[in-house]
């Protein structure tokens, strides 16, 4: 199944977007090979191209590395994972608080929200 990308950012952006969290979420395990890039491609319907311009990124990112003849596998550092997760959750919290915040909630109000709304789902 196709990928889903929007228009607000480039592919290749949201494609080191997808992966990274992928990896972050263990989706992808550490060490874990990863499909070539023309696999990838097919399965996000993107030019090769691009896949292997955001696999490239992610390699300068340190979280994908290319073992010669054998292919692309994810990093082994778990603590780089376990970080960039960290600043993952941080980030998406910020965003929520700075949304929430811009409607005239206070931050007793957010949390009172974010806690009912965590009772309901349970």
């Amino acid at each position: 199944m196709a990928w889903n990308f929007s228009k607000e950012q480039s592919i290749y952006t949201q494609i080191v977007e997808h992966i990274k969290i992928s990896i972050i979420s263990g989706e992808y395990k550490l060490g874990e090979k990863i499909p070539s890039v023309r696999e990838l491609a097919v399965t996000a319907a993107v030019n090769p191209n691009t896949m292997q311009k955001a696999l490239q990124e992610l390699e300068k990112m340190n979280l994908v590395f290319t073992q010669r003849t054998s292919g692309r596998f994810i990093t082994e550092d778990k603590a780089m994972v376990d970080k960039l997760k960290e600043d993952f959750a941080k980030k998406q919290i910020i965003d929520f608080y700075k949304k929430m915040k811009s409607i005239g909630l206070t931050k007793n109000e957010i949390i009172n929200f974010v806690e009912k709304t965590f009772g309901e789902m349970n």
